[in-house]
């Protein structure tokens, strides 16, 4: 399950997953953004707040948040990863490798210095 708040004044998408994703979350994301980047080219940035990545419910999850990140990644200027967990560290090394976004791991309970990082 993943919940989430669009702030369209800026172009800011903040994610909170709190259970396995589906391949819903991930349609009922590109039905929310997909309109927002037809008119202003991209988003600022996503902020991904999470303690731990709850994983996917099934494989067609995975595959469509795969199908997620291909679609949208060159339309995204910044992530944000806030979490403690030892993978935010790994995640911002290794996936600046395979997207478009500059990527960068605060730690948890930060989730506004992240959002200034994307403002600026």
């Amino acid at each position: 399950m993943l919940s989430y708040q669009f702030n369209k004044d800026i172009g800011l998408l903040h994610l909170q997953p709190r259970g396995p994703l589906s391949k819903d979350d991930f349609e009922g994301l590109a039905a929310v953004v997909d309109p927002y980047i037809e008119q202003h080219g991209e988003l600022a940035g996503i902020i991904i707040e999470s303690k731990v990545f709850p994983g996917w419910r099934d494989l067609e999850a995975a595959l469509e948040h795969a199908r997620f990140i291909h679609e949208h990644h060159h339309r995204i200027k910044k992530i944000a990863l806030v979490t403690d967990s030892a993978l935010g560290d790994f995640a911002e090394d290794i996936a600046s490798h395979f997207v478009f976004a500059e990527i960068r791991h605060f730690q948890a309970h930060h989730d506004l210095l992240a959002h200034d990082w994307i403002r600026n």
